[in-house]
């Protein structure tokens, strides 16, 4: 229980999915003027740098983030995904004006980077070695990092003090049960905040786990849900480890669909040729 550590898998191609939908989700709610809530539930060390030993043993990064960073200077027109590799930048130990990637940010860094003065962030962190390094990170002060149950403080944390309430559920999945967990800590979320955003990553593996969430969901009358899913290679028994990564927009923001589509558009081509990418409605409108 709780050996779960990021590090290893820091920006890999699901981190490139799921950050960049939280980005495009952000950017959504930044044009209303009224304060917002994020609640980051599973929200792992903050900064992971990529000469680390853990991001060195496995080098996902490598097939990940580091394919859209060579190509990033090549974005002559604003987009989504020119804006989100700008950040990337400017996440860098040098700045905007380095060339080199050297870090990679996790949801903490992606969500507190545009806070507004009016806006509040709670992280959480279970595992004790990944809250200890989160709270060594540099924040804002409408920042708070709580080293607790993430699920548990999100059923006790709503409904918010804000107007708007924008949360991300990005679990290990360590235990099978987790699926079910999500599911229900969902409903329960959105029972006492319904306008809420929330997103949900979830990863694509052999065994096909991620059923169970999206079945328990589908029979809880929820409804607007979209779904997107990025494949980087088929399915197979014989594999190990993901394929795919799959991301959940509770009530999503008018015109996200369309943003994300066409950026990756531009991402699944340098991911490898057989890497698609699908997203829609899934439970409803």
């Amino acid at each position: 229980m709780l050996s779960y550590q990021h590090a290893y898998h820091a920006g890999n191609f699901a981190d490139v999915h799921k950050h960049l939908t939280l980005f495009a989700v952000v950017d959504h709610l930044l044009r209303k003027d009224s304060s917002i809530t994020f609640i980051d539930t599973h929200a792992g060390r903050g900064l992971y740098p990529l000469s680390s030993p853990e991001a060195a043993k496995l080098r996902e990064h490598q097939l990940g983030v580091e394919r859209l960073w060579k190509v990033a200077r090549t974005l002559t027109s604003p987009s989504l995904l020119g804006d989100w590799l700008a950040a990337l930048a400017n996440a860098q130990p040098g700045g905007a004006g380095k060339h080199r990637l050297e870090v990679y940010p996790g949801s903490p860094w992606w969500l507190a980077h545009r806070l507004r003065p009016g806006d509040l962030l709670t992280l959480f962190e279970l595992h004790p070695g990944e809250h200890q390094h989160l709270s060594l990170q540099a924040l804002p002060d409408n920042v708070r990092r709580v080293h607790g149950d993430g699920l548990a403080g999100l059923t006790r944390g709503l409904p918010a003090t804000t107007p708007r309430v924008c949360v991300l559920i990005d679990p290990s999945y360590e235990r099978k049960a987790e699926y079910i967990d999500i599911s229900q800590s969902l409903m329960s979320a959105m029972r006492a905040a319904r306008h809420a955003v929330v997103l949900v990553w979830y990863p694509l593996l052999p065994a096909g786990r991620h059923h169970e969430l999206l079945d328990a969901l589908r029979d809880s009358g929820l409804r607007k849900i979209w779904r997107s899913e990025l494949v980087v290679h088929p399915a197979g028994n014989d594999q190990r480890g993901m394929y795919g990564s799959g991301m959940l927009v509770v009530n999503p923001p008018w015109g996200l669909e369309e943003r994300l589509t066409e950026s990756m558009a531009s991402v699944t081509p340098l991911l490898g040729k057989e890497c698609r990418y699908s997203s829609g409605w899934w439970v409803g409108e």
